[in-house]
């Protein structure tokens, strides 16, 4: 007989502890036993919920021993401080060329793989035609813009100007087996859905047919963190008579937590190393002393709530980020590029400071060797832009797979 606490519970489910509370109320989800500070569920009761199957009866350890079957090439765009591109190196993709803009960013990608090509500049600068036939896969998190309504011609022309047209371009001159594109979960209904219209035509335009996109949340994937991202991926038309072949990844076996991102464990195998971070001023810190573990804004004294909101104390909306602690016993919500921002504040747990560097980077799991170049603040955005290494990794493994029965 297997048991969890409210805690395992509240993560695997991804509600709070009052929905639980309230399940309890009206019958849908009842404790085995209540204790004084926890309530205990047993495993077999959960499985009325499609999230706990998928965890419980997951393929994770046979996944996670894909191996390519030779060497796959790839082109990453957007590469930014490298979340995507260790995960998808990991999985065994060698990279023949990353791009970026940001010069912080390549110095971060260079430091730490100097043997990696990286290209640093504007996009609209590179011509990829000297790949073409050379790349297995594109990948890249172009940035959600709003694309013209001109015509109504939803399609690759009605793309220009934005950076999904380069991501478009790139694909168009490489003609990559598949390409893999991420984004923010608004996408699916950015500009009331149109974009993703527009998106949709083009890769058809391209001569590609697009799996049916998916919103993977990150603490499914070994990542501490609630992170969600759209994902895309797409299969040039001669190749897309298997397309039913491709399978977005299998589920770890349990949801990890802030303290799995700080102390030794199942992710890293020592606590999380000293670094720089930033701290508050002293109101504010004084304030935040009195935010508990896993509290926010309407955890403070009614005075104090409103010296902190401001006007924002009157207005509607639950405001949730708003003086956030972390708790150790949870994921940590999505990981910004600023720490102390009023609106999604990420104060850590136990300490009345917002993360450091390398904490930031361990939520985001990137190993603790990896090294982020420039100012502070500039790690700090590299971190929070950046799609986790698990999460990479895991939809690294989903291509390789992909690839590998291709060529079956």
């Amino acid at each position: 007989m297997e048991l969890l606490n409210q805690f395992e519970v509240s993560n695997l489910l991804d509600v709070s502890l009052h929905r639980l509370n309230t399940w309890m109320r009206n019958g849908k989800l009842t404790p085995n036993n209540i204790t004084s500070k926890n309530r205990i569920y047993l495993k077999e009761n959960l499985f009325q919920f499609n999230i706990a199957k998928e965890v419980f009866n997951t393929g994770w350890d046979d996944f996670i021993k894909i191996r390519p079957n030779r060497e796959y090439t790839s082109i990453e765009l957007f590469a930014g401080a490298g979340g995507m591109a260790i995960g998808m190196e990991k999985a065994g993709f060698k990279h023949i060329l990353l791009n970026e803009n940001d010069k912080h960013a390549c110095s971060t990608l260079r430091h730490n793989r100097p043997n990696w090509n990286v290209l640093e500049g504007d996009i609209e600068r590179v011509d990829f035609t000297n790949y073409r036939g050379k790349v297995d896969i594109v990948t890249g998190g172009f940035p959600c813009q709003a694309f013209s309504h001109a015509g109504k011609k939803l399609g690759f022309e009605d793309t220009r100007g934005t950076l999904f047209f380069e991501f478009a371009r790139c694909i168009k001159e490489v003609k990559p087996k598949i390409f893999i594109g991420e984004n923010v979960k608004g996408l699916l209904n950015h500009d009331n859905g149109n974009t993703l219209a527009v998106i949709k035509q083009t890769i058809k335009e391209l001569g590609y047919t697009l799996i049916e996109p998916r919103v993977l949340k990150a603490m499914y994937y070994k990542v501490p963190q609630k992170r969600e991202r759209l994902i895309l991926v797409a299969v040039r038309n001669d190749l897309a008579q298997n397309i039913n072949d491709f399978k977005f990844p299998e589920k770890y076996h349990q949801v990890l937590t802030v303290k799995d991102a700080f102390k030794k464990g199942v992710l890293f195998n020592n606590d999380v190393p000293e670094s720089e971070g930033v701290s508050y001023p002293r109101r504010k810190k004084e304030i935040m002393d009195l935010v508990p573990e896993g509290g926010y804004w309407q955890d403070l004294p009614d005075r104090l709530q409103r010296e902190y909101m401001g006007g924002s104390y009157f207005l509607g909306g639950g405001k949730t980020g708003l003086a956030r602690r972390l708790a150790l016993n949870s994921p940590s919500l999505t990981i910004v590029c600023s720490p102390a921002m009023k609106q999604t504040e990420r104060c850590h747990p136990t300490e009345t400071r917002p993360l450091t560097i390398r904490e930031s980077a361990r939520i985001q799991t990137f190993p603790d060797d990896w090294s982020f170049q420039g100012a502070k603040g500039q790690q700090y955005k590299q971190i929070g832009n950046a799609v986790p290494v698990n999460l990479a990794f895991a939809i690294g493994l989903s291509a390789v797979d992909y690839l590998n029965k291709l060529e079956e």
